[in-house]
């Protein structure tokens, strides 16, 4: 059995070629048991070893100590090491131990989870990935639990610059992607995509596409009552009723750091409710809006108007001698020369999603490792349901 001391030396002096490399991959295949036997002095050596230049070295000896239960005490040691060493480490290097990489990888999303601060987790993750990809359009099974952390974190930033759209979008990924058990990060992009769908939409349905998982679909609702009965409150157009269940339940928005999102759900009801009143009349003075809409004066039913008039919500006129507002059709007429581009640049880029979408399929279609999936399901489903010829082949 080799000693600690000299696994480090031979890391040392067989670094710095490919072929040295490869020999000293076989060197810590075979020495594993030492690196078992000693994983309590392992992070003692590793200031011996640089990241960068003895990547595969360093992670044999990082990964024995990533195993067995982690306190918090000794993953926040853990986490800047593996953190430095994901982020320098040779990609070249470390695809020799490509399924130790990953369990150092898992392990430190898990460390950063306990932590409370997946945050930590995002940039490392994702450079992770990157090294251990063959390509950008390989996936990894790195893949799931990071996509889904960083999908909600940029859901998270959009939400604060209010393009809730785009947020909109994000969370949706989050919520609908493939899970064989609930998790906490789908639960917060759940929670946060009913909130934004009343903000943007003014309006969320608890139907999920068929393609979200089954664990999603009979789960998420469970967690997430609350907010949903805050979607059925706000269905009801009553901002007093709104207004009051905020107000009871609001610990609960406060300990999920929702309340400020709640807040706008509730000022959006009151543009949904002007809105509304837009589809019905031409003309309304602000005191009958703001009676309407259970405003408290006029003066706040202006600044409704003119900020919904501002973000295009809404098109009119106010009229300040006599408090009139006159609703205004859209004034777009789709011929200008920026609309025209814009349209253009759109055309353009659903015709190369379309093409890339096409030759995935072809790709599909023809891989065996698919095709004898396929063959071993087919009595599960209709003969229609699948194609005799793939389709690249077809006349």
């Amino acid at each position: 059995m080799q000693s600690v001391e000299n696994l480090v030396t031979q890391i040392q002096g067989l670094s710095s070629s490919a072929a040295d490399i490869a020999a000293l991959n076989n060197y810590l295949k075979a020495a594993e048991d030492s690196f078992r036997s000693d994983s309590s002095r392992l992070l003692l050596f590793l200031d011996q070893l640089d990241p960068s230049k003895h990547s595969l070295g360093y992670l044999y000896f990082l990964e024995p100590c990533v195993y067995g239960s982690i306190t918090k005490e000794r993953a926040s040691s853990l986490v800047p090491i593996i953190a430095r060493f994901i982020t320098s480490c040779a990609p070249e290097q470390i695809r020799l131990a490509s399924d130790k990489f990953i369990t150092v990888c898992k392990r430190f999303k898990d460390m950063v989870m306990l932590l409370e601060a997946p945050i930590r987790g995002v940039g490392p993750m994702l450079s992770a990935i990157r090294k251990i990809q063959p390509s950008t359009e390989h996936l990894t099974t790195l893949h799931p639990g990071v996509s889904a952390t960083l999908l909600l974190y940029c859901g998270m930033i959009l939400i604060g610059q209010k393009r809730f759209r785009k947020a909109l979008e994000l969370l949706h990924n989050v919520v609908t992607a493939p899970m064989s058990s609930i998790n906490a990060i789908a639960v917060e992009a759940y929670k946060k995509y009913i909130l934004v769908s009343l903000v943007h939409h003014g309006q969320f349905s608890t139907n999920l596409p068929k393609y979200t998982s089954s664990a999603a679909q009979r789960n998420l609702k469970n967690f997430c009552q609350t907010y949903i009965e805050l979607a059925n409150t706000y269905n009801t157009g009553k901002v007093s009723e709104l207004e009051t269940f905020v107000q009871t339940n609001r610990e609960r928005f406060e300990s999920d750091n929702n309340l400020g999102l709640v807040r706008q759900v509730v000022s959006s009801m009151y543009k949904r409710n002007i809105q509304r009143l837009t589809q019905t009349y031409l003309t309304l003075s602000l005191q009958d809006i703001a009676n309407t809409v259970q405003l408290n004066s006029p003066k706040e039913a202006e600044m409704h108007v003119l900020q919904m008039i501002q973000d295009g919500e809404i098109y009119a006129t106010i009229n300040q001698k006599d408090g009139m507002v006159r609703f205004l059709e859209d004034p777009e007429q789709y011929k200008t020369c920026e609309m025209i581009e814009h349209i253009d640049s759109s055309i353009h880029r659903i015709m190369a999603l379309s093409k890339k979408l096409t030759a995935m399929d072809e790709l599909l279609s023809c891989d065996p490792l698919y095709l004898a999936k396929a063959g071993r399901e087919r009595q599960r489903f209709d003969f229609d349901d699948f194609d005799t010829v793939p389709q690249k082949f077809n006349i």
